[in-house]
């Protein structure tokens, strides 16, 4: 799992934080709150996740084969990233939830 396509995606990833323009093409008269972009801060969330998979991965594997000296590594591991997986997918259905009702709402 990489996240190296939804970077590309992202039409603002690797930029710095300026205001965007309004809508009906007047200039801002101040600047919007400087800090990570939001897809800046899923990115680094969506590799936080991989890599405490690939963590959980490997402890599995050093389980499996008997190279792991405390089992109870592995659990912790496993149960950290299960909880973690669990709020990702909560928080995207929230996202997508308020996704929804923003297109059900009527303009005007």
């Amino acid at each position: 799992m990489s996240v190296s396509g939804i970077e590309s995606i992202l039409p603002f990833s690797g930029t710095t934080a300026t205001t965007a323009p309004s809508p009906l093409g007047a200039t801002p008269a101040a600047q919007g709150p400087t800090g990570p972009q939001f897809g800046q801060l899923l990115a680094q969330g969506i590799q936080g996740l991989e890599g405490m998979h690939d963590r959980a991965d490997g402890l599995s594997v050093q389980a499996a084969t008997g190279d792991l000296g405390a089992i109870h590594d592995y659990t912790i591991a496993a149960t950290e990233t299960s909880v973690a997986t669990q709020l990702t997918v909560a928080v995207r259905n929230k996202a997508v939830e308020a996704f929804n009702e923003i297109m059900r709402m009527q303009v005007g």
